[in-house]
């Protein structure tokens, strides 16, 4: 199991109290209250505010002068800005709200806006995904590394659909287009948590998506580094946690995915 630290501990505590109380709102959807955040196709709803408190409650606690980013309250800062939790509490809320078990909770610290810890916990699955810089990924106490496959006709690769009052329909199109003939099989959980996650284990050998927030995609960018894996923009560039944007994978199909996603935006 990895020798976590002080940070780490706090994190995984925090996740784990985060999705019991998810838990027990899965089990009585039909009394939630749910609204929409930015139109009819982004929802949000109790449980997601809770489980931010919840999160934020212990993360305080545990480092009070800590930044904190969330989904749900946005920033509060914490006196020391440099170093920042980063927290979705309620990742794959339209699978939560429509009773998919694959939804989960992602916690990460962020120092200079570089992850450098991150948790992800999906509650239903019962998988506690965690990783700290230099220590490996571990999944359920168990390291785990992403796929060794170097051929896209070998591979499945996950990806974001753009939903309604999202952009860029028709150059996910596109992309499709240039990638189905060319891969063994092309998923879409609902989740970027999962699907982040799924990469570091090897479940799955790359996964992109534009339209992200940095609370989406925190944990999984260390998560698949410290697997071993390789995480960029889509377009190939330097990751930013805060551009909208990743592209993660095993290593070995990295750039012919960005080729295919290069050349899909030049069409």
């Amino acid at each position: 199991m990895i020798d976590a630290s002080d940070d780490l501990k706090a994190m995984i505590e925090a996740a784990k109290a985060a999705g019991d109380g998810l838990e027990r709102h899965f089990g009585r959807l039909a009394d939630l209250e749910i609204r929409s955040k930015n139109g009819p196709a982004d929802m949000v709803s109790i449980a997601d505010e809770e489980a931010e408190l919840t999160t934020r409650g212990i993360l305080a606690r545990a480092r009070p002068s800590y930044g904190f980013l969330g989904e749900e309250g946005g920033s509060i800062s914490g006196g020391d800005d440099a170093q920042t939790w980063i927290v979705d509490p309620l990742d794959g809320t339209t699978n939560f709200l429509f009773a998919c078990p694959l939804w989960g909770v992602n916690v990460a610290l962020a120092r200079e806006d570089r992850v450098v810890a991150g948790v992800t916990y999906i509650p239903m699955l019962n998988e506690l995904y965690v990783a700290e810089e230099g220590k490996g990924c571990w999944l359920n106490g168990k390291q785990v590394r992403v796929s060794n496959r170097h051929s896209l006709v070998e591979s499945v690769l996950a990806c974001g659909i753009p939903f309604a009052g999202k952009p860029d329909h028709p150059l996910f199109a596109r992309e499709m287009a240039l990638l189905t003939s060319d891969v063994a099989g092309i998923r879409r959980t609902g989740a970027c948590a999962v699907d982040m996650a799924w990469v570091a284990s090897g479940r799955w050998d790359a996964y992109w998506e534009r339209c992200l927030n940095a609370w989406d995609m925190g944990p999984g960018i260390i998560l698949v580094q410290e697997a071993g894996g390789r995480a960029t923009g889509v377009d190939g560039g330097p990751l930013d946690l805060h551009a909208g944007h990743v592209c993660v994978s095993n290593g070995g199909v990295h750039d012919p995915l960005i080729e295919r996603l290069n050349a899909a935006l030049s069409e």
